[in-house]
């Protein structure tokens, strides 16, 4: 980790636990930016998703199996 990075971590870990709250809050604000090119190709490939699964193309898994596979059952 750079020099940088542990004195920020020792910094955070004198913080109260709303002040890391409000950290964490404005962290995810900054990296939650709009790409509208990757908006338009992940919009594309969903089209592309359901266009196989509604032509049958593609195998499905029931809720059922799903829950009992990560169940343990």
């Amino acid at each position: 980790m750079a020099k940088k990075i542990v004195k920020l971590a020792e910094e955070i870990h004198e913080l109260s636990d709303i002040e890391k709250l409000r950290l964490v809050d404005a962290i995810l604000k900054d990296l939650d930016n709009p790409d509208p090119e990757m908006d338009r190709v992940w919009a594309v490939e969903a089209r592309k998703r359901w266009a196989t699964y509604k032509a049958g193309r593609i195998p499905t898994v029931s809720y059922e199996s799903v829950l009992s596979k990560h169940r343990g059952s």
